[in-house]
């Protein structure tokens, strides 16, 4: 994986203070709050909600493994073993998909093996 140089913490800061101006201009609960953080802590799910608000359009959970894995390893697809992107599918299908469809982030069309961005 690729690793980037870590947000001055001018960076930080600012994104820390408009957060917290966000949550106060806004009615949020503490559990969605906690909710929310948790599940944008993860890289993958980040990178993930990114690639398929993107394209802003269904794609096949292989595109999406494919689409992440060019993005976390900062190379071309042909350039990833297949193995790495049957990781990348796998993380996708068992625990990153899940979560953010149960927050109502993207939907998941099981049979078509489909990802869209959520309707929420």
């Amino acid at each position: 994986m690729t690793t980037t140089s870590p947000p001055s913490d001018g960076d930080c800061i600012r994104t820390v203070l408009a957060i917290l101006e966000w949550i106060d201009d806004n009615d949020v609960s503490d559990a969605a709050l906690s909710e929310a953080f948790h599940i944008l802590m993860d890289e993958r799910r980040r990178t993930t909600l990114e690639v398929v608000h993107t394209y802003g359009e269904a794609l096949t959970l292989a595109d999406v493994a494919e689409e992440v894995a060019t993005r976390e390893y900062d190379r071309a697809v042909t350039d990833i073993s297949a193995e790495t992107i049957s990781e990348v599918y796998i993380s996708l299908y068992h625990d990153h998909l899940p979560r953010l469809t149960d927050a109502g982030l993207l939907e998941y069309e099981q049979e078509r093996d489909l990802v869209a961005p959520g309707s929420a």
